[in-house]
């Protein structure tokens, strides 16, 4: 049985909530969205809020670290998304030029199939952080005008950069949004590390990703950390691997925390193979479970404003008797 997520994961700084703010603003400057998703985790990293914000406008979703994803199911999200007239998408390594040198060009087939004709247009970048953005400009302007690294969030401010006559980027910080509903996708972020990681518990998220390896890639488990048979759970699992690493503590015992940021380490820079943690069909049908939650929820809630109700009107009656 695969593990659970068992936590909400939120991580929501105030640069965010300003950026949303900015890209309402700027949207009406804008006649193509480029939006880019981490290619593993193609529902849990497309943020809502700017679905919402970009409105109807044509969109180009580009499939970054698709080198990390598995293959198959790059073109599976790719069938999925083009399903929609205003979206196409572009699977692409976005640190090699040859990539994402048709970005201008495939901007310019979608503004003119949906919306008209112009001579010059202006496409904002969107993504949650460590998507990609920064590298995915610096790639197309051939300079280092934004800031690149490993930990997310690093862009603060919008910036306004010409890519060539008349194509103009404008990149916005990455966003997340203020309440992750699903939280399989809170751990996938995680996992990935689109969430800073001291936001959440590493082990916590280790588990979760060892329970995804040991029931869809064990061989790589087992070829990584040395192991002759896979334990029966993920905790069990993570000791071993730690073990292995060695992570260990005096009196020889395993430091989990060690182990854990090991483990997603080796899983964030490819050293598990190629992965995908979601795919169409289990969107499908977490959409309709976080759906069953909130109406649950909400009965829950109307269920306490009633009897808070009834409380307070007995009080009352008590009290003029």
């Amino acid at each position: 049985m695969s593990k659970m997520a068992t936590h909400q994961i939120q991580w929501y700084p105030g640069h965010m909530h300003k950026a949303g703010k900015d890209i309402t603003t700027m949207l009406k400057k804008v006649d193509v969205c480029i939006e880019l998703l981490d290619a593993r985790i193609p529902f849990s990293s497309e943020n809502p809020m700017l679905a919402s914000l970009r409105g109807r406008k044509p969109c180009l979703k580009v499939l970054s670290k698709s080198d990390l994803a598995d293959a198959q199911l790059n073109t599976l999200w790719q069938q999925h998304y083009e399903s929609d007239q205003q979206t196409k998408v572009l699977v692409a390594d976005i640190r090699k030029a040859q990539a994402i040198s048709r970005i201008p060009a495939r901007c310019w087939q979608l503004y003119n199939e949906n919306a008209g004709s112009k001579s010059i247009i202006t496409a904002m970048v969107m993504g949650i952080p460590n998507v990609g953005k920064s590298t995915l400009i610096n790639g197309l302007a051939g300079s280092n005008v934004a800031k690149t690294g490993d930990q997310p969030a690093l862009t603060k401010v919008q910036q306004v950069i010409e890519i060539e006559p008349g194509f103009v980027l404008l990149d916005t910080p990455g966003m997340l949004w203020p309440k992750v509903e699903n939280r399989n996708s809170g751990y996938r972020l995680a996992v990935t590390g689109a969430i800073r990681d001291t936001a959440i518990s590493h082990r916590d998220i280790a588990e979760f990703a060892a329970d995804y390896f040991m029931r869809m890639h064990p061989h790589r488990l087992m070829e990584r950390y040395h192991l002759e048979k896979l334990p029966d759970n993920s905790a069990a699992l993570l000791e071993q691997a730690g073990r292995r690493m060695g992570c260990l503590v005096k009196g020889g015992q395993v430091d989990m925390d060690r182990a854990a940021k090991a483990l997603l380490a080796d899983a964030r820079a490819g050293r598990l193979g190629r992965f995908t943690l979601e795919t169409p069909a289990m969107m499908r049908q977490e959409l309709i479970e976080v759906h069953l939650a909130g109406e649950e929820r909400a009965k829950r809630a109307l269920k306490r404003k009633r009897e808070r109700k009834c409380e307070r009107k007995r009080k009352w009656k008590e009290s003029a008797s």
